[in-house]
């Protein structure tokens, strides 16, 4: 069963990888890219600062770091257990799909720690700043299914490795969220 999934999952990742043109490959490699990102969490700490102070905020970025770890070592866990080879490295499809940026990847895709990260910080910010901005959780969820995509696009992983990774993220984005609200109700006056 799980051999069939992986077979029906190599039909989907050549068909969304196979949709690239090389004129987008620029963008695309700049969107996979942890560190594009890294002026937009500054941002989210700014605005977390100015609407909670500074122990809220240093409650959400521990919340944040521990989230991306458990989520990050769980799909690593997959990985290692699974030993599902990255695209780039399956000898069954090379030169049927666009391997845009394989060098350096490990050898193991089974889950996308990216797609795993990414979802869990849109799904916790999402829900705790929920009550300020309604409608940022729909924004953060479309920008990491575009980083998700990414991934695809790029040939480091297939679509079933995003579809699970997402999955670890959502489920890793609600439990923090839900410590993060105990934490508040528990410690208000110290927060």
């Amino acid at each position: 069963m799980v051999q069939d999934f992986f077979n029906w999952d190599i039909q989907w990742f050549l068909y969304f990888n196979n949709l690239g043109e090389s004129k987008w490959d620029s963008f695309w490699l700049v969107i996979t890219q942890k560190e594009t990102w890294i002026p937009l969490y500054a941002f989210f700490i700014i605005v977390l600062y100015f609407k909670f102070g500074w122990k809220k905020t240093l409650l959400v970025a521990v919340c944040i770091a521990l989230m991306i770890t458990c989520a990050d070592q769980l799909s690593n866990v997959f990985k290692n257990y699974f030993e599902r080879l990255r695209p780039c490295h399956n000898p069954d499809i090379q030169g049927a799909f666009r391997a845009i940026d394989c060098e350096g990847r490990g050898k193991f895709g089974f889950t996308s720690a990216h797609a795993s990260n990414h979802v869990a910080v849109a799904i916790f910010l999402g829900l705790i700043l929920y009550k300020h901005y309604k409608w940022l959780i729909y924004v953060l969820i479309l920008w990491a299914i575009m980083i998700a995509y990414s991934r695809v696009y790029v040939g480091v992983h297939f679509t079933g490795d995003i579809f699970f990774g997402s999955i670890i993220g959502i489920i890793f984005g609600v439990i923090f969220s839900k410590l993060y609200f105990f934490a508040l109700n528990k410690y208000q006056d110290k927060l």
